[in-house]
């Protein structure tokens, strides 16, 4: 039986008590659909190659991983997996839960403890949001940790709603059009960085953890939380939601259909040369 149509049947041991119920499994149907048609549109997947998973202990990281398995289970994902979580240093931070979790599993990971809450904390003030710094500080970790386990890509959680917050902060706060992109190649052009859960809608990984019951570690375990610009958008784009169900997928859709001479950006169109094609009457 196909492991997309029974949970917990022919199925990887991460979905070993998974919910029996049609709900879910067309959750999981939806979420799967999701990942490959990122995972294809995107040309992400080169055989043989290794992949990096971030895993935080949050919703999107343990839903990352879980469809990750799902395909490689099915011999629809031909790569090498290997799950990373970095130990940051916060205060009260579970240290057992995700070694237990992935060695349970038989997942092959790599934890790793780097101390940068205390770099956070030193350099920016009492009160102020960590996470942008943190996230940087992360990143070159998480680069690092693939190159040293010859990783070619380092594979990350973000979904629909992150990219679209992302788009509005830099329309609204930076004066530019700009997302979340599925593929980028980091700075060195050593590690590329995949975001294949792109397509996937924050409210579906909810409900997917929810229902997998995955142990979440919370994510403001250092008293930092989001910044209001990100807080504000995620709040507009759900009101929008609320009032006009299905924006949402129209808006992530938009960022693949540009059109460049309906835009004002001289550098990807050439207004000047209409001058050469315009026709006397």
């Amino acid at each position: 039986m196909d492991a997309v149509d029974e949970a917990g049947s022919g199925a990887h041991p991460i979905y070993a008590n998974a919910p029996h119920t049609v709900e879910f499994n067309k959750l999981r149907k939806r979420l799967i659909r999701n990942v490959r048609e990122a995972i294809e549109k995107f040309g992400m997947v080169r055989p043989g190659e290794k992949w990096l998973v971030a895993l935080s202990g949050g919703k999107d990281s343990y839903g990352l991983l879980a469809l990750l398995l799902d395909l490689k289970w099915r011999g629809l994902l031909p790569v090498e997996l290997v799950a990373c979580n970095l130990d940051q240093g916060q205060p009260n931070f579970p240290k057992h839960i995700l070694p237990a979790f992935l060695e349970g599993l038989g997942i092959p990971h790599r934890i790793e403890y780097r101390d940068t809450y205390s770099i956070v904390t030193e350099k920016l003030p009492a009160g102020a949001t960590y996470c942008s710094l943190c996230s940087r500080l992360r990143r070159g970790n998480l680069y690092r940790i693939a190159r040293e386990e010859g990783c070619t890509a380092l594979v990350l959680g973000h979904h629909r709603d992150d990219s679209l917050e992302t788009f509005f902060m830099n329309l609204f706060h930076g004066g530019k059009l700009a997302a979340m992109p599925p593929r980028l190649l980091n700075d060195e052009g050593t590690v590329e960085v995949l975001r294949p859960l792109i397509f996937c809608a924050e409210d579906d990984l909810q409900k997917f953890s929810d229902a997998m019951a995955f142990p979440i570690i919370p994510c403001d375990l250092c008293g930092s939380q989001d910044g209001l610009e990100r807080n504000a958008m995620k709040a507009m784009l759900t009101d929008i939601e609320k009032r006009m169900p299905g924006r949402k997928d129209v808006m992530i859709r938009a960022l693949g259909n540009i059109n460049p001479s309906h835009m004002l950006d001289t550098k990807l169109f050439d207004f000047s040369a209409l001058f050469d094609k315009r026709t006397t009457p």
